[in-house]
């Protein structure tokens, strides 16, 4: 099991993650999600030892990571599956991964074949497609055979095979007992790989729950009814004897009515009772996405604006002038860029010099070293 009690980390003056708990617990698979610059990614090094946190702590089977005995045999993470030798073959790369845990080389093929790369084991990794790279990172995170998995997106590159074969290994996993923490983007495969959720937004923890509860916590359910295109008088009918009962009916673009307030069979009775015929009662579910795009509203940071045509086409001033932008004051302690072209500290392009010197082939850029 995988505990954070209050983990925070800061860089400086910006809070990247703020007094996080959370349990992840082992026999079902758990996502974690938020935008991005959530947290998710200082969250997952916290975890592995590789960032040390500002206050709080993360325990993996009751203890850090860096107290771990073989910890590649407890744990397995992939984080970045471009964290690979170019010029080793990918056969290699386990295998020294597999040597300092004290691994058997068998367990290498074991892996390889795992994950579909036995017939390129010998090929050098620099000339991996991002797939292959990704499953490479996979054989890699299952080398010692864990108890414990970490996964940052781990479909990001694979063709619709892979990305089924990744959700049928991550659930596999899970039911072996194993704890599997998986981050994604991929709202459509979260909702058919995960059991648990967590999500966080600007560092913070927005939820914690089943996929099931997330879902209905974050969406307006309502029940689409038609009746017949044919009987506009009997769709008013309905709508006036809905409303009288409680019910909210809004007008949908097809024609269907949007009822809220009223459960499916209670519907039902009233049409019956109105004399109408309906073509359809339907309950509808919003789907993860469209619960978690609720959720997350408010801690999105980068936001697209309408397009203007690359500054051909003006906005019409309402009324006659501009309105000023209202921007939330985010809160202290949290970066918030400024909006295009009010950055207080921008400072303004410099002129070109209006005859470069040649560069001195001698001369080494440092601007590289600088950064």
């Amino acid at each position: 099991m995988i505990e954070a009690v209050g983990l925070t980390k800061r860089y400086g003056a910006k809070t990247a993650v703020y007094n996080l708990s959370f349990q992840v617990r082992p026999g079902a698979v758990t996502g974690f999600l938020g935008p991005n610059g959530s947290g998710k990614s200082t969250t997952m090094r916290m975890m592995l030892g590789l960032d040390r946190p500002t206050s709080g702590h993360v325990t993996i089977g009751g203890h850090p990571f860096r107290s771990l005995p073989n910890a590649p045999r407890q744990v397995g993470a992939l984080l970045d599956a471009k964290a690979v030798h170019g010029g080793r073959s990918a056969r290699n790369h386990l295998l020294s991964l597999a040597q300092l845990a004290g691994i058997p080389a068998a367990r290498v093929d074991e892996v390889l074949g795992v994950v579909g790369l036995q017939d390129v084991a010998r090929k050098r990794s620099k000339g991996f497609s991002l797939g292959m790279g990704q499953r490479l990172g996979i054989a890699a995170a299952l080398l010692g055979d864990p108890q414990v998995l970490l996964f940052d997106e781990p479909v990001n590159g694979l063709d619709p095979e892979g990305i089924l074969w990744v959700r049928n290994l991550m659930k596999m996993l899970a039911a072996e007992g194993r704890t599997v923490f998986v981050s994604s983007h991929l709202m459509s495969e979260m909702a058919l790989t995960a059991d648990h959720l967590i999500v966080i937004g600007r560092g913070q923890l927005l939820a914690d729950m089943s996929v099931t509860d997330f879902i209905s916590a974050n969406s307006a359910d309502f029940a689409r009814v038609r009746v017949p295109d044919a009987q506009p008088e009997h769709r008013e009918k309905l709508t006036a004897s809905l409303t009288e009962a409680g019910g909210r009916v809004m007008p949908e673009p097809d024609g269907a009515l949007r009822v809220t307030g009223l459960p499916l069979p209670r519907i039902s009775d009233l049409a019956h009772e109105s004399d109408v015929r309906l073509w359809e009662l339907s309950p509808h579910q919003a789907s993860l996405e469209e619960a978690y795009m609720r959720m997350t509203q408010g801690a999105v940071d980068y936001r697209s604006t309408v397009d203007q045509k690359a500054g051909l086409q003006q906005p019409v001033p309402v009324g006659g002038h501009v309105q000023p932008p209202v921007h939330e004051v985010p809160q202290q302690g949290w970066y918030a860029p400024p909006p295009p072209g009010e950055n207080p500290y921008a400072t303004a392009p410099v002129a070109p010099a209006a005859a470069a010197r040649p560069a001195d082939p001698t001369q080494r850029d440092t601007s590289e070293d600088a950064r």
